[in-house]
Formats: structure tokens, sequence, C-alpha cells
């Protein structure tokens, strides 16, 4: 396997396809409904890294027709101050989609907000009647991450049906709903993690391997064996410049196709969100 012959999975050229569609649909929701899918998004404190993250989400609301509103509280609420704002926004039936930009302040209990939010709002899929749903294999919204790598490897038609399949890392936001997706799909799955003892004697029979430690270079091509999909969900910034988990350089010699990083698992993660708040408003029409 050389270089030349890996497929790079462009996944920001293939969100801007879903970026089309979703337009499409939410021309069709004003036009035939005269509604338009509304987003709220609840940032507690001034996080630089979450700001910008924000702000990017918003610009491709923008485009594609969908209103996005930052609720920003200072650092400092209270917990039941932040539990009364969000009682505000769950009994807004103006309002399709709910996210809690993480982390939140350490006084905040994280899983009282969590359970607090409307599940049919939910798009992060944080609340446990949709984590349920997705364990059965029900119709709940999918965490967006997650969710992108699917929609990634559908685009490029790469099928995991009886594929092995690790997971590196098993939080509630990447790993454990991602796995959940591959069984639902019938592949078989590993899911490595920090308490791993030899996390190579995984992924080096693996025919696909998903990487979300947060680790820079933690998979090296010694770990892949050849003609591997990696699709690499990590974001670290090392020396000024982003990179992912995976040593991109040498692996991509190895697999047969690879994310980049940035322009990989990123884009696609905001296209499903997108994609998820046109869902929720259709569901709340359908009601």
């Amino acid at each position: 396997m050389t270089c030349e012959e890996t497929l790079i999975l462009d996944g920001a050229a293939k969100s801007k396809e879903i970026y089309k569609e979703i337009k499409t649909e939410v021309e069709k929701l004003n036009k035939e409904e005269e509604v338009v899918p509304r987003l709220s998004i609840i940032f507690v404190g001034d996080n630089p890294a979450s700001a910008s993250y924000i702000k990017l989400q918003q610009k491709v609301c923008t485009k594609v027709g969908i209103d996005s509103k930052v609720v920003n509280l200072p650092k400092n609420i209270s917990q039941e101050g932040l539990l009364a704002e969000l009682d505000k926004i769950n009994n807004d039936d103006s309002i399709n989609g709910i996210l809690i930009q993480l982390p939140l302040p350490a006084h905040i209990d994280d899983d009282k907000i969590i359970r607090k939010i409307n599940p049919s709002k939910d798009l992060d899929s944080f609340h446990p009647y949709n984590i349920g749903e997705l364990v059965i294999g029900g119709d709940a919204y999918i965490p967006c991450t997650p969710e992108g790598v699917m929609a990634l490897l559908d685009k490029y038609k790469i099928g995991v049906k009886g594929k092995d399949v690790t997971i590196i890392g098993h939080s509630n936001i990447v790993g454990k709903p991602m796995a959940l997706l591959l069984l639902n799909r019938n592949a078989t799955v590993s899911v490595c993690h920090i308490d791993t003892k030899d996390t190579a004697k995984y992924t080096k029979k693996s025919d696909i391997v998903i990487v979300a430690a947060g680790v820079p270079n933690l998979i090296t091509a010694d770990m892949i064996k050849e003609g591997a999909v990696v699709i690499d969900v990590g974001i670290n910034e090392v020396d000024g410049k982003i990179v992912g988990d995976v040593d991109f350089e040498n692996v991509k010699k190895k697999a047969a196709a690879i994310t980049p990083v940035p322009g990989g698992a990123g884009p696609m993660t905001i296209a499903m969100l997108l994609k998820d708040t046109v869902k929720s408003c259709k569901n709340m029409l359908n009601k």
C-alpha cells in the first residue's frame, strides 16, 4: 500500500454535500410549514475554545437557514440558576434543539443538568432516555460525532457488517455510543481505554480503527494492519498546529483509508447537528 493509493476520507467535502440537502429541507419547511428550525446553545462562562466552536456552529447554521441562539451565562451561575434557564428553553415550543456546551464549571453537577434536558430536544443525546433508545436501536438522537463517523463511512461506501472494529476511548460522548452504533450494524467491536493492557493487540487485527483519546500521535504505523480504515476523532494542539490522535503521515502509508485532522470527522459532526435540528423540527410539527 502506498501513500498515493490511500483514500483520504474528506469530511469537509462530504459535509458540504449534506449542507446542501439540509438547506433544501429547510427551504421546504419555510415554504410549506412557515417555520424555521431553531437551535439553542447554552454556554456557561467564557472558554475561548468553546466560544470559537460555537461561532463555527452558528456560521454553518446561518448558511443552511437554521436560526441559532447562544444563551451565554456567567461562569458563577448557580446550579439552580442554570436549571431555571434550561427550563425556559425546554418549555419554549419554538426551539427544536438544545446543546449544552461542555465542560461546565466545576460547581455544576453535569449529570443533573443533562437529566433535565427535554429528551425530544437533546441533540447531543446525553439524556439517559436517548442513550437507552440507542442501546436497543430505537429512533433516538445520536451523539453528533459518532453519527458523523457513520455518515462518513456511508458516504464512502465502507461497510461495517462483519468487520472487526477497535475503538480507542470510551467516553459517553464518542466511544460508548460509537460502539453501540457499530454493534447495531453487526460489526464486532472492541473498546480500548486508558486501562487497556495492550491496545496494539486489538488494533493490529482490526479492519477499522476509530480513535478518540485526545493523545497526539497515539496510534503509530506499527499498530495498524495493512489495508485498515483509520478514523481519527482526536483534536489536539501541538506547537500551534491542530493534529489528531494518529501519526497521519506514517499510518496513511499502510491504511486503505484514513481521515485527516482537521477536515475529517470534525466537519461531519457539525453536519449531523444541523441534520438533527431539522429532524427535531419535523418531529415537533408531527406531534
